[in-house]
């Protein structure tokens, strides 16, 4: 029997770059007045899969076209493997949404394609929404975490971007005036043949690494720069002293890693004092880096405030979040034909209706 016990569920579907994810989120909903909790209007919530299969090179990085044939190549076993694993039918889905933006166009195309031909395949009594990959790794933090009000630090491949929640909006009080961080370690770690993705190589690495080798330290403001550092570590890389194993790959992506996760955590702490937060919440693939966790938690604590993270798997792009974000977005409903993607929707071009 369909939406028994007043159970909804919702699919999602992820293809901002690299990632291609289905999820499935059971929901209920509540009239405002008995909601309580974070969310206006929502009951009990619970993942029940979230489903990805992500292309990877061993050398090189992403083209673009080659990703978005991948995703084409595996969107019919994702989405069923969703399915089968939260242990419903098809026709049991009430909403699916997708991920419309921010990312890579040709990818984000082939989330929007599948999205369509399901909706129109289905024909879910809720509809189908697009939402906002940066805010739907916020909304999975306060989801799974005991967050409120927190301030995010969004540290991925394309963004890197210090968020609050203010004035209806989620505002960006600090962001990358380049290249966001986790490019920026997988261009350093094709420039030392490490292959893609290079974050958890370089990571891996500067475990090993014993000697700090001085690095430019680039935050403007509220703001940081990662382009110099980059044409820095070539210069490094290409040097007799690197050839000569006087600087190892060990010290190298160790002193990487120190450097601009100091960065990011200056610039998240300038942002907890300016909003009066006390709550530092991580997203995106790097949170996932051990290293910059404890940074961002010594911080926090000298702070007397809390650092939260979730795991893994919901930090790195993923379809739970599109489809929780789905949940808080239900009354955004649109036609399949309406279906569209913006690949440069900024995270404070969105107009936050759902939090209490």
């Amino acid at each position: 029997m369909k939406n028994k016990k007043n159970k909804k569920y919702c699919l999602g579907i992820e293809s901002t770059a690299h990632t291609f994810g289905a999820a499935v989120v059971e929901f209920t909903e509540q009239p405002d007045e008995e909601s309580g909790g974070k969310y206006r209007g929502i009951g009990n919530a619970r993942i029940l899969s979230n489903v990805r299969d992500a292309f990877s090179t061993e050398e090189g990085g992403m083209i673009p076209a080659e990703v978005a044939d991948h995703h084409v190549r595996v969107c019919k076993d994702v989405v069923k493997r969703a399915v089968e694993e939260a242990g419903i039918k098809p026709e049991d889905i009430n909403l699916i949404s997708y991920s419309r933006a921010p990312g890579i166009g040709h990818t984000l195309r082939i989330g929007a394609m599948a999205a369509r031909s399901l909706a129109i395949a289905l024909k879910p009594e809720m509809g189908l929404v697009g939402v906002n990959h940066c805010i739907a790794h916020l909304e999975i933090g306060r989801l799974l975490t005991d967050s409120t009000d927190p301030v995010l630090l969004y540290a991925s491949g394309a963004n890197t971007q210090i968020i609050a929640y203010e004035g209806g909006k989620y505002r960006i009080f600090g962001e990358t005036l380049d290249i966001g961080i986790g490019n920026f370690l997988d261009q350093f770690a094709r420039e030392l043949g490490l292959g893609f993705p290079g974050g958890p190589k370089v990571a891996e690495l500067a475990e090993k690494g014993r000697r700090y080798i001085e690095l430019p330290y680039v935050v403007k403001g509220m703001d940081l720069s990662f382009g110099g550092i980059l044409t820095y570590v070539k210069k490094i890389i290409n040097s007799d002293d690197f050839r000569s194993g006087r600087i190892t790959k060990e010290d190298l992506c160790f002193s990487v890693q120190e450097t601009v996760f100091a960065m990011l955590t200056e610039v998240s702490e300038r942002a907890m004092a300016h909003c009066g937060k006390k709550e530092l919440l991580l997203g995106g693939g790097v949170a996932c880096n051990t290293r910059l966790q404890e940074m961002c938690k010594i911080m926090a604590e000298e702070r007397n405030a809390k650092a939260f993270f979730v795991p893994n798997q919901f930090n790195i792009d993923n379809a739970a979040m599109i489809a929780w974000q789905g949940v808080l977005q239900r009354e955004q409903t649109i036609s399949p034909e309406e279906a569209d993607i913006d690949p440069y929707e900024r995270t404070d071009d969105v107009k936050v209706f759902w939090r209490i």
